[in-house]
């Protein structure tokens, strides 16, 4: 699909079209939707911008290219004067104060928020079912579903009622629910877009990004929410990619871990629809070679261990005595034990007992120091493989989407369904998860930095796949 955003600019510009009627269309879709994927709408706010944007048009002047356009954000960042809900009991009359970095650059290129969307509560979760507002249906089949926890930022895109999202990435949050939904989702490199305003999951992992129906929309939001920020200080400095940089892709030698592919967990039928995908490169000249990478066992166990360390540390804070929703108890102590236990979901209690479990005197060193071992050895394991090759191509799950109801019955499940996604996120490098080459996409991996690599050959893909 070629870019919507340039589409709606030319529309607004050509005044075939207004912002505001525009924005009128999009919400009244939002509000009719039986997916799940809205948690508020921030209509007012929209309605606002929309008609400063017409009077721009209306008085000649001229407008950038992202202005008016509308855009849905996962409800995990915050926006000033807005509920930031992280879908959660505890958290769902909060306000956000300041508006996070990330979103505050797409507002000032112009973007019209509309909808702040379900997502897993505080992130926790591969299915956008552990959640207040109920579970995101999928785009594609409604009795499965939408994928997480960036559900619902997906599920909109999907079906056109925002023309782009803003997810969030830990472990595959962004990447996995695109692959569910068919649509573009990209976890940047580490650090290239701000987290300050992200409710932190897993510091070290969490990634802002957007997702989309084309490349090309990918890039310009891209573009817009990178850079330094004071505010975060592990952001890098990255140097914009240019339309004409993602035209023409330069991969000469693709990678493939053999036991992703080999792994008895794989899908009989993504299996072989990913080995046809390869087969079709190869026919384009393009060198393949197998990789032997983690057992995908590993890469969940450690990815989790750390994860739920740093989880059990960020949600410390919330015990209702700042913010939140308090329940009183007998004394200060049971206040805080009370307000969370009933406030928290059972997947973010299981996530903050496990945390502080390997933390623990007489575990930390056993397992979580283990955890950052293996961790600096699957970077090392990426900077020799990128030796190799340009880019890592990859299944986005070994499995199709559960139907509603089933994940949550088995939390060991859905831990696995990230099993193809995580060993990125621990190596902090960019990928994209493209709707071709198997029935829940196709992953593409660049070495850190090289984001514009991963765009380039997801065109390339686009044309033979």
């Amino acid at each position: 699909m070629d870019s919507q955003i340039k589409k709606i600019h030319q529309q607004l510009v050509a005044k075939e079209i207004t912002c505001t009627a525009l924005v009128q269309e999009k919400l009244e879709l939002l509000k009719q939707n039986k997916y799940n994927s809205v948690n508020s709408l921030l209509d007012t706010l929209a309605l606002e911008l929309a008609a400063k944007v017409d009077a721009k048009i209306a008085n000649g002047e001229e407008i950038g290219l992202l202005e008016g356009i509308p855009f849905g954000i996962k409800d995990v960042y915050m926006v000033q004067g807005t509920y930031t809900t992280a879908s959660s009991e505890l958290l769902k009359n909060y306000k956000s104060a300041y508006t996070a970095t990330a979103i505050q650059k797409l507002l000032n290129a112009g973007a019209i928020p509309l909808v702040k969307e379900n997502c897993d509560s505080f992130g926790h979760g591969s299915s956008s079912e552990n959640t207040i507002f109920g579970a995101v249906k999928n785009a594609v089949n409604p009795e499965l579903v939408g994928g997480g926890s960036s559900g619902g930022s997906a599920v909109n895109v999907a079906l056109d009622y925002t023309v782009f999202s803003i997810g969030g990435d830990t472990g595959g949050s962004i990447r996995q629910p695109a692959g569910y939904n068919h649509i573009y989702g990209l976890k940047p490199t580490y650090g290239r877009v701000s987290r300050f305003g992200l409710m932190a999951y897993a510091s070290s992992t969490d990634c802002v990004g957007p997702l989309a129906k084309s490349i090309e929309d990918i890039r310009i939001v891209l573009n817009v929410m990178s850079g330094k920020d004071p505010k975060d200080q592990t952001t890098i400095t990255s140097t914009e990619i240019t339309e004409e940089a993602v035209k023409f892709s330069t991969v000469k030698t693709i990678g493939y871990f053999k036991n992703f592919v080999d792994s008895e967990a794989i899908d009989s039928k993504i299996k072989a629809d990913f080995l046809a995908s390869i087969e079709k490169i190869k026919a384009k000249g393009i060198e393949v070679k197998e990789l032997d990478f983690f057992q995908s066992d590993i890469l969940v166990s450690t990815y989790y261990t750390l994860a739920m360390a740093e989880t059990a540390s960020n949600l410390s804070r919330l015990d209702g005595t700042n913010y939140g929703n308090r329940i009183e108890g007998e004394n200060l102590i049971d206040s805080y034990a009370v307000t969370r236990s009933e406030n928290f979901s059972e997947e973010t209690k299981r996530r903050i007992v496990g945390g502080n479990q390997v933390l623990s005197q007489g575990f930390s060193d056993e397992i979580y120091l283990k955890g950052l071992a293996v961790r600096d050895q699957i970077s090392e394991n990426f900077s020799k493989d990128f030796q190799e090759v340009d880019v890592i191509l990859s299944p986005v799950t070994p499995s199709t989407p559960p139907k509603i109801g089933d994940s949550l019955k088995d939390p060991l499940a859905m831990y696995l369904s990230d099993a193809y996604t995580v060993g990125f996120s621990l190596g902090q490098l960019p990928t994209l998860t493209v709707p071709q080459g198997t029935i829940t996409g196709l992953q593409i991996t660049a070495a850190k930095n090289n984001d514009e690599l991963v765009l380039q050959f997801a065109n390339f893909l686009k044309d033979i796949l």
